[in-house]
């Protein structure tokens, strides 16, 4: 296949920063499909973000014009980027992902981050609840690794994506398949107390579908973002059952929300004993709830 038949102008790197603004432009915006040609150059090539503003004249061999013509293609039908190059990184770690896990969102690396920043579990078990990928659990374990991390999740084949993820990034996890909806009454976390309990469970209404893009609808899995619209806060009433139980007295749990729902998920939290706490993401979104033991 030639530079004429993937529609290039030329093999110069100018030529093919061109043709994405063009034709993905008027889907994306001109901003985030500048993060794409990064993100893109930087996995095939190796360049960061210097090398690519100031090699605009250089050329790309036909093998590597070949990926750039197959990822143009892909994120015209939608496709995350993430998927294309096949990781996120996210707090230091490359998570791998697939339509078997969510994308990691920028917002729940900062809810981490936060996390990390109270800095309070370099020892002691940490439990990541919906663990998905493993990003959360994988990430925690990387900042403190004297801590015991244990990541749940309903879905086998995301946990085997998460337990390559772990061991990609050179860290030990147990990742263990169960129900959390259903954990409240069973022994799936025996007896352990946990020092922290954090969960970015699925809370997306079936109604709020219809302003979700294309790229999330098309390609992330339904099980790991929706909720039905009069059952909204099942997966919180669930965490904060297992965290009643769970959750050592100076321990805390940390819970990734939907920002339409904060009063109402605070309530929950309130109702099984804790004190909930409101934080905010970059937008300025309630975006996840830190709460304790009631004292």
């Amino acid at each position: 296949m030639n530079t004429r038949n993937l529609r290039f102008r030329s093999n110069r790197v100018r030529d093919v920063i061109s043709l994405f603004h063009e034709e993905l432009d008027e889907m994306y915006g001109s901003g985030e499909v500048g993060v794409f040609l990064e993100m893109l150059f930087e996995s095939y090539l190796g360049w960061g973000r210097v090398r690519l503003l100031t090699s605009r004249e250089q050329t790309i061999d036909q093998s590597d014009l070949l990926r750039f013509h197959w990822a143009l293609e892909d994120l015209k039908l939608w496709r995350p980027i993430q998927h294309i190059i096949g990781h996120v990184d996210f707090c230091g770690c490359r998570i791998g992902v697939s339509p078997d896990v969510l994308v990691p969102r920028p917002e729940t690396e900062e809810m981490v981050k936060w996390i990390v920043d109270s800095g309070q579990w370099t020892e002691g078990s940490i439990l990541d609840l919906c663990t998905g990928s493993g990003c959360i659990a994988i990430a925690l374990k990387n900042y403190f690794p004297a801590a015991e991390v244990t990541g749940v999740d309903v879905s086998v084949a995301a946990l085997e994506m998460a337990c390559e993820n772990a061991k990609n990034n050179g860290v030990e996890v147990c990742f263990r398949q169960a129900d959390v909806l259903a954990m409240p009454s069973t022994e799936s976390v025996d007896t352990v107390r946990y020092e922290l309990i954090v969960s970015n469970p699925p809370y997306v209404r079936v109604s709020e579908r219809v302003h979700m893009r294309r790229n999330v609808l098309d390609y992330d899995p339904a099980l790991a973002l929706f909720v039905p619209d009069d059952d909204a806060l099942r997966f919180y009433k669930a965490i904060a059952g297992i965290a009643k139980e769970h959750l050592a007295e100076d321990g805390m749990l940390v819970v990734e929300i939907n920002e339409v729902l904060a009063d109402e998920t605070c309530e929950v939290i309130k109702d099984a004993g804790f004190t909930p706490e409101v934080h905010s993401d970059f937008r300025g979104k309630a975006r996840w709830i830190r709460a304790r033991h009631q004292s």
